[in-house]
């Protein structure tokens, strides 16, 4: 007995609905040939469009992509790794601007409604990522067409009076790296955890049981953070 494949099913079961579809056009469009051939125009119009984009796998990759997209800009995450990124993009690993936390402006007096501090272990609530801080502003600084992206709504425009923080998170790969510019509304600190995330080693000396401790460089530019009032 022959196999049927995918294909052939398919054309079959249209076969056999036909039927039940003329029926069904006779019964519901209208009494008139007229009538008739409009309502059979306007199905095959539906069906060809239905066709073209939810049986279409080339439709489905490119959604799938899409949507794949918009998690990662949602929190402005950008690979390490990927060396076909915009610019503005791999601007959040570092760049002569003072975006995204690269600051080499020393943060001091530290402001009082900057809760997080460098070296401190913190949660992304919305997709809780366990990353560190490394450094931080007191208000958003990036360019224009990332916060245009990022922050286009008006509720979400006040978050760029907010506290921004750069913090690192360990990327897919052992040994990848993911770099996140996230204002102070969607981290939390979280204790009792040593993430293991490569490069750590180029700003902090060690883990101290509560937190990473800074290398010199970096002391010198958030020289109130490692003071033990909260």
């Amino acid at each position: 007995m022959p196999r049927l494949n995918a294909a052939a099913a398919l054309q079959i079961a249209l076969l056999l609905s036909a039927v039940p579809a003329q029926y069904f056009i006779t019964r519901w469009s209208g009494a008139t040939a007229a009538q008739r051939y409009h309502a059979t125009t306007r199905l095959l119009r539906i069906w060809k469009q239905w066709r073209a984009s939810y049986l279409n796998a080339a439709a489905w990759t490119d959604w799938t992509n899409q949507q794949f997209s918009k998690v990662k800009s949602l929190v402005g995450l950008g690979q390490e790794e990927e060396q076909t990124s915009p610019p503005v993009e791999t601007m959040i690993f570092d760049n002569d601007q003072g975006f995204f936390g690269a600051s080499k402006a020393v943060r001091s007096p530290r402001p009082p409604f900057v809760f997080l501090r460098v070296g401190e272990v913190v949660m992304e609530r919305k997709g809780h990522m366990v990353g560190v801080v490394v450094s931080w502003d007191p208000e958003l600084r990036a360019p224009p067409e990332w916060v245009d992206r990022m922050y286009s709504s008006s509720e979400d425009t006040k978050a760029e009076k907010t506290p921004h923080y750069k913090v690192l998170f360990s990327g897919p790969g052992p040994s990848s790296l993911m770099v996140a510019y996230l204002p102070q509304t969607q981290l939390e600190r979280i204790t009792g955890m040593r993430p293991d995330i490569p490069t750590l080693e180029n700003y902090f000396t060690h883990f101290d049981g509560t937190r990473f401790v800074m290398q010199d460089w970096l002391r010198e530019l958030f020289p109130e953070d490692e003071n033990e009032d909260r």
